[in-house]
């Protein structure tokens, strides 16, 4: 599926509930209890209570403690589905969008460290059935864009077109989660300079994820010494042998 820059935002946020204000106080509240307590120690009540709404007022938004649940993780998740909205139709290179989205999703990710360890939380231990429901109802719209822009990037001929544009959209996430996960780790080690500096280790990241590691390009044609490996004194021995 192919789509029109100048149609991004619009597409990527159509899936996104228009929320009233009283239902916001109540998300907010329930973000907060979740991330704190975690779903089992966390009541309908108690949401209603903090929120200075009645429990029916609740139930009538969200339908359910599920409900409300699943609404939290979809809530969590909208700064970065309107990241990747602002990196987009800006006439700049797909590397270009994808860094930017790189440090706009790891700026989110610690500026909402309590909700980010929920949603690591969720999908570290949701059941099979669980993790379709975040896979199909949460994640779902964020991700196919992102390999959306992997493709087009493939198809512009900037990137590669033997590689899996949705492995490249894992590895970009899992660059940052990671970090997020292991930087308390990370800066008590001294070859490590970068666990103090988002900044810097997005900028790094970028670079090796979207322009690699190699000091120049690997010619992809095998040539004569790669077809007819020349083999070690040794080795030549047994062959003839």
């Amino acid at each position: 599926m192919q789509y029109a820059k100048s149609a991004h935002t619009p597409d990527l946020l159509e899936g996104i509930p228009n929320i009233p204000p009283g239902g916001q106080a109540i998300l907010e509240v329930a973000s907060r209890l979740f991330a704190n307590r975690g779903y089992e120690a966390t009541s309908m009540g108690e949401v209603a209570r903090q929120a200075g709404v009645s429990k029916a007022n609740v139930f009538h938004h969200f339908g359910s403690k599920h409900g409300l649940y699943l609404e939290v993780m979809r809530e969590a998740c909208q700064d970065s589905r309107e990241a990747l909205c602002r990196v987009r139709g800006k006439g700049e290179s797909v590397a270009r969008q994808l860094s930017a989205f790189l440090h706009h999703h790891l700026d989110i990710l610690l500026r909402r460290e309590q909700i980010s360890r929920l949603i690591m939380r969720e999908i570290m231990e949701s059941s099979p059935e669980g993790a379709k429901e975040l896979a199909e109802q949460v994640f779902f719209d964020s991700f196919t864009e992102l390999v959306e822009i992997v493709r087009e990037g493939q198809q512009s001929g900037e990137f590669r077109s033997d590689i899996d544009p949705s492995l490249l959209a894992h590895l970009i996430i899992s660059t940052n989660v990671f970090f997020f996960q292991s930087r308390n780790v990370l800066r008590h080690f001294p070859l490590v300079d970068f666990a103090d500096d988002p900044q810097r280790y997005v900028e790094m990241a970028s670079d090796l994820l979207f322009h690699g590691c190699l000091r120049r390009p690997v010619d992809n044609t095998p040539s004569d010494a790669c077809a007819n490996p020349v083999l070690p004194a040794k080795s030549q021995e047994k062959v003839h042998d």
